[in-house]
């Protein structure tokens, strides 16, 4: 049977340390609310009394009813010419009213001969009587001994005397904490031990911090030692590089380590928390995060693809179905005919190898002239289905005029012209926007809208202009993509050319193209839906 791993979340505390996160009462209200159906077994909420939203929080946060998850006060040990009675700091932990509290204390002579200035007896007695103070009010204790391993390898009797005095004054936790993020897997591993043979009878936590890249592999080394606590954020927010990334951590204890840390079937929801934290935290998540990036199980080789079709574990080390994540096939110039006969496939459109590799290589000069099709799969949908023999596009654009200019001094207004083509028939129209990529887009929806009125439910949501070849000056490739959002799901197209306005029009029309394919029921699009 497996064993059983505590998971300590500080996102909410630790976390809003990141320098530009900032989150109110409600944003971590709501976070709680996710964390607390995620299985989460703590969640750190704040430090009481610190400022008014903390404080406003802890008083909204005890009439919420958690179904699994146990909230947390954090805080410092007493002021060294205080007592507990007439500390403020453990008043305020007190007045929270959490079942558990988690104080900090030094355990590193540095901080005590230099940041407070004490002698090492009495930074021993305030840990103790701080901790005792709280449990005999009835509350749990965790003992975050901060900056352990750099105590530990200053004066590894010291560090150990500092866990001793938290054990007697009733700590349930002994959390060792790489503070300024510094130490290597093996470090910890090996100090990780060393408290696990002081302290046998001892429950041992691990709060690492990435600032040599390391916190979650000096997580996992902890509980390799024996921890069996792990404290860290959601997407690794904290403090200068950053807390131990939960979403890393606990799908490898779980899928790499066999050690359970969460109801059966849980794990599955990971990738929807990590997003749900990023939005919460006005973030965008790392497409490149391990697990929960949209690019975490993204095959771009050929090689890779091929390989795949074949044995779907030969190129992805876990099913992402069991964080939540999918395995997306990417189509570009480093692609072969089997990312096209995939790509096809989840499209529902069928091509044969010899089409394939007709298309990958119109594909491969394509993006030789700019276009980059990985991130605009519906453009990718139009090249396939274009190539059959019969296709006949719903649309075509014959010509077209813009006109920029400013009268006065009123605002510059875009004017544009254009042709289309739709069922023999030759529509004109013009139509006006605050610039010429808007103006086009107005004159070829009022073109289509006798013929296609569903058009009208597509929207833009996403321009995103990139220059390729500064040096060529305005003679530059300009790459365009747009994101549309419609019935069927969000998607994008990509246009590329010297002339933006010709490539923003090439991204358009496939954008209206490819809605009208999908309306149709000519394509099977569940896997060209961008994520946030």
């Amino acid at each position: 049977m497996a064993s059983e791993v505590e998971i300590y979340d500080t996102t909410l505390r630790d976390g809003t340390q990141s320098e530009g996160l900032s989150l109110s009462a409600g944003d971590k209200l709501r976070l709680i609310r996710a964390l607390d159906d995620f299985g989460i077994d703590y969640i750190e909420a704040g430090f009481p009394g610190s400022n008014p939203k903390d404080v406003e929080l802890f008083a909204r946060v005890s009439q919420l009813s958690l179904s699994h998850a146990k909230i947390v006060a954090f805080g410092a040990t007493r002021h060294p010419e205080r007592t507990p009675e007439s500390d403020s700091g453990l008043a305020a932990l007190l007045a929270a009213e959490t079942e558990v509290c988690t104080l900090f204390g030094k355990s590193w002579r540095l901080h005590v001969d230099d940041v407070l200035r004490i002698s090492e007896d009495d930074n021993l007695r305030l840990i103790e009587d701080s901790l005792a103070y709280l449990a005999r009010h009835g509350r749990r204790v965790f003992f975050d001994a901060e900056h352990f391993f750099d105590g530990f390898t200053a004066e590894p009797e010291f560090a150990l005397r500092v866990l001793g005095a938290a054990l007697s004054g009733g700590a349930s936790r002994l959390v060792l904490c790489d503070t300024n993020g510094g130490k290597l897997p093996w470090e910890v591993h090996e100090i990780v031990c060393a408290v696990r043979d002081r302290f046998p009878q001892a429950v041992i936590g691990i709060h690492a911090h990435n600032d040599t890249e390391c916190a979650v592999a000096n997580s996992l080394a902890a509980v390799q030692a024996g921890a069996r606590q792990v404290q860290g954020t959601i997407n690794g927010f904290g403090e200068r590089c950053g807390n131990g990334n939960l979403c890393s951590i606990l799908p490898s204890l779980e899928l790499k380590l066999d050690l359970r840390c969460l109801q059966s079937g849980k794990l599955s929801q990971l990738r929807e928390l990590a997003r749900l934290a990023s939005e919460v935290c006005n973030t965008k998540l790392n497409p490149h995060a391990a697990y929960v990036g949209r690019s975490a199980f993204a095959h771009k080789g050929g090689v890779h693809v091929s390989a795949m079709r074949r044995s779907i574990d030969s190129y992805q080390h876990v099913d992402p179905a069991r964080v939540g994540n999918v395995s997306r096939v990417l189509v570009s110039e480093l692609s072969g005919r089997s990312n096209l006969v995939t790509k096809a496939e989840e499209f529902g459109l069928k091509t044969n190898a010899a089409e394939a590799a007709v298309i990958v290589n119109q594909i491969k000069l394509y993006e030789s002239q700019g276009f980059a099709f990985e991130a605009a799969e519906a453009s990718v949908a139009l090249l396939i289905k274009r190539a059959e023999p019969t296709y006949a596009p719903p649309f075509n654009l014959t010509d077209f005029q813009v006109t920029v200019g400013k009268r006065g001094a009123a605002e510059p207004f875009s004017e544009a012209t254009v042709r289309v083509q739709v069922d023999g028939d030759t529509v004109h129209t013009a139509g006006s926007g605050n610039g010429p990529v808007s103006a086009l887009d107005q004159a070829l929806r009022k073109a289509l809208a006798v013929r296609y009125p569903q058009l009208s439910a597509v929207t833009l949501s996403g321009y995103k202009v990139r220059i390729l070849n500064e040096d060529a000056a305005t003679g530059a490739i300009t790459r365009v993509l747009i994101t549309h959002d419609g019935p069927g799901g969000t998607f994008s197209t990509v246009g590329a050319s010297t002339n933006i306005i010709a490539a923003s029009l090439l991204a358009l029309i496939d954008g209206l193209e490819f809605a009208l394919l999908n309306e149709s029921g000519s394509l099977q699009t569940d896997s060209p839906r961008q994520d946030p």
